[in-house]
This record gives structure tokens, C-alpha cells and sequence, in this order.
């Protein structure tokens, strides 16, 4: 009798733990006034996966060796694969318990210590806040990066055809107004089309490459097959290639069909699985035609002087550019959550408002 009571007593969240709340259905229950197709959202982790990171996939297989590089990209897409399958799963879980139709990555991160053993339950709000900080940290530098990655190759380009050298931070000054209004696509209903635009951008971005790299290609004899000493380096550029976690929740929350996200043939396996593909033919094909003279991009391994080389550079900028607004979606998922309940009088304007110094 006495188990019944403290059980009574226990908030919502621990008594689902004890008895899971299977009369609530949190996809039923889910509404969303820019929900967003399978395919849409198909877009959206492709657009997240394909960055910058795949055009130092040759130099990445350098550091491995072909055969190498082949099973430790499987190995590597795998492990960031289930890591957001354990993610999204955790969440469904959670739905249940709690009676929400959605969480973020901190609040999974907050509940599931709410639920866990008594010993953990007072670190939530660390868990929550660690996970935050991280995801913003991340996601901010990942748009601080994007900005100099697409002036940069704006640079080289203007650099040939102008014959003078072109500042960096004028051109970063002069993307400002165009990454500002890209950055005030609210929702990613709206941002499926921008990434579609970026996806179309860079598969022409890559095919130009690979008919550079198709070129003269030498005997793969002459390449390396296994590469043990240079390993940790090739991890380091694939994690950073593949990874997209940050975004998986944000995707997961505006789906229409959240069911379909996880599962062999779901959202997550078939992107996964098409950019780990891509990815390794890059990878093999860059290798292959450079050897030890790959570079850190393959994009520099391309002529300057002739105009398909610096259609990939332009094409490349535009993609990433593309890219931008669903990098800050994270950054202003994060801080919209954060001043909500403060500005509840024009929460539009403020979202609007706050964009432009988060951006800057």
C-alpha cells in the first residue's frame, strides 16, 4: 500500500517510467503547421550530410590506404548511424512515458536521467545543459567555418579573372546581407527547397570532379591498400564528414510521418546509406588520380585556369551556402527554446530580430 502511494506521488515522468502510458499515442497527438514529407526530410539529412567534409574524402583514404578506407567508412557511417538511431529510439520511448508528442536532443538527454536510477536523476539539468552547449558550440562554428569556406572559394575564383587579390573580409562583408536572409527562413518546410537547390549544386559540383578524376587514372597497384600510422587521421575527417546528429532531432520533430524516420528502408537508413556510398567512390576516385599529392580539399587539386575547375569552386560556394540556413536552424532551435516563455508578445519579431547578431 505504501508503494502505491509514493508511486501516486511521483511526477508524471517517473510514473510513466514505472508504468508506460500505452493508451497515449504521441504521433497521433503530434501537430505541426510546417510538417515536413519523407522525402523532404530525406533532403534535409542528405543537404546535412553532404558538406564540406566529403571533399576531403581522397585525402582522408590517403591516410588509410583503398581497402582500408573502404571498411573503416563502412565502420565509421555504421557507428554515427546507430548512434542517431539510438538517438530517435530513445526519444520514441520517451513520447510514451512523458506524454509529449516531441522532444530536442538536451530534453532526451534531461529525461532520460529524470528516469534513470535515483543516484542520476539531480544531474538532468546538467545533462540538458552540457548537451546544449555542445550542440550550440558545434553548430556555431560550423556556420563560422561555412562563411569563410564559401568567400574563400569565391576568392580564388574573382582572384584568377580580376588578376588582383581580392580581400577575404570584404567578400565575408559582402555575403552578409544574402547569409542574413537566408538565415530568416523560419521553418524547414521552407528550407527543404534551399536544400534541394544545394543538394542539385553539389552532385554537379562532384560530378565535374570525378570527370577530372577519371582522367588518366594510374594502376591502383601504385596506391597504398592498408595505411595503419596515418588512421586516427582518416577518422577524423570522416566522423567529420558523416556526423550530422545535431540536426536529427530538429528533422524527427517536423515530420509528418515520424514512424518513418527509423527502420531498415527509413528516412535514416536510406540517406546513411547513399551518402556512405558516395562518399567512399570520392574517396577511392580522388586517392586514385592524386596519390600523395592530394590535398586537403580536392577542389585544390583542380585546375583554376580552366573553367570546369572553377565552375566546381563557384558550384561548391553555392552549396555551402545553400547549406547554411539548416546548420543555424540548430543554433536558433536552441536559443528559441531558451527565450520562448520570456517574449510572448511578438515572438516573430524577436525570432526575426535575433537571427541577424546570432548570425554575425
Amino acid at each position: 500500500m505504501a508503494k502505491t502511494n509514493d508511486t501516486k506521488n511521483e511526477p508524471m515522468e517517473l510514473r510513466c517510467n514505472i508504468q508506460p502510458c500505452k493508451d497515449y499515442d504521441p504521433f497521433a497527438e503530434r501537430a505541426s503547421e510546417h510538417s515536413t514529407t519523407d522525402r523532404e526530410t530525406l533532403t534535409h539529412l542528405l543537404t546535412a550530410s553532404l558538406g564540406t567534409g566529403i571533399l576531403s574524402m581522397p585525402i582522408a583514404f590517403m591516410y588509410s590506404g583503398i581497402v582500408m578506407g573502404i571498411f573503416a567508412t563502412i565502420i565509421t557511417a555504421f557507428v554515427c548511424t546507430h548512434c542517431s538511431y539510438i538517438l530517435v529510439k530513445c526519444g520514441h520511448k520517451l513520447y510514451y512515458k512523458t506524454r509529449r508528442s516531441r522532444m530536442s536532443f538536451a530534453e532526451i538527454a534531461e529525461v532520460s536521467f529524470q528516469n534513470g536510477p535515483k543516484w542520476c536523476r539531480g544531474f538532468a539539468p546538467v545533462a540538458k545543459f552540457f548537451v546544449l552547449f555542445g550542440l550550440f558550440l558545434t553548430y556555431f562554428g560550423i556556420c563560422s567555418v561555412y562563411t569563410v569556406i564559401v568567400a574563400k572559394n569565391f576568392e580564388q575564383v574573382l582572384n584568377h579573372w580580376t588578376g588582383t587579390e581580392v580581400s577575404l573580409r570584404v567578400l565575408i562583408l559582402c555575403l552578409l546581407i544574402p547569409f542574413i536572409l537566408l538565415s530568416w527562413i523560419p521553418n524547414l518546410k521552407y528550407l527543404a527547397l534551399v536544400g534541394m537547390i544545394a543538394n542539385f549544386l553539389m552532385g554537379l559540383g562532384l560530378g565535374i570532379t570525378l570527370y577530372y578524376l577519371v582522367q588518366d587514372l594510374p594502376s591502383i597497384e601504385t596506391r597504398n591498400y592498408f595505411q595503419m600510422s596515418t588512421l586516427p587521421e582518416f577518422f577524423s575527417i570522416t566522423i567529420f564528414a558523416i556526423e550530422a546528429i545535431g540536426v536529427i532531432m530538429p528533422l524527427e520533430n517536423n515530420m509528418e510521418n515520424p514512424r518513418n524516420f527509423l527502420g531498415i528502408w527509413g528516412v535514416l537508413s536510406q540517406g546513411m546509406s547513399g551518402v556512405t556510398l558516395i562518399y567512399m567512390i570520392l574517396g577511392i576516385m580522388g586517392y586514385l588520380r592524386y596519390g600523395d599529392g592530394t590535398e586537403e580539399s580536392i577542389t585544390l587539386n583542380l585546375p583554376v585556369h580552366e573553367w570546369p575547375g572553377q565552375a566546381v569552386k563557384v558550384l561548391t560556394a553555392l552549396s555551402i551556402f545553400c547549406t547554411f540556413g539548416l546548420q543555424l536552424y540548430v543554433c536558433m532551435d536552441i536559443i528559441s527554446g531558451s527565450i520562448k516563455e520570456k517574449c510572448t508578445k511578438r515572438p516573430l519579431l524577436v525570432n526575426y530580430i535575433i537571427r541577424v547578431p546570432d548570425l554575425t
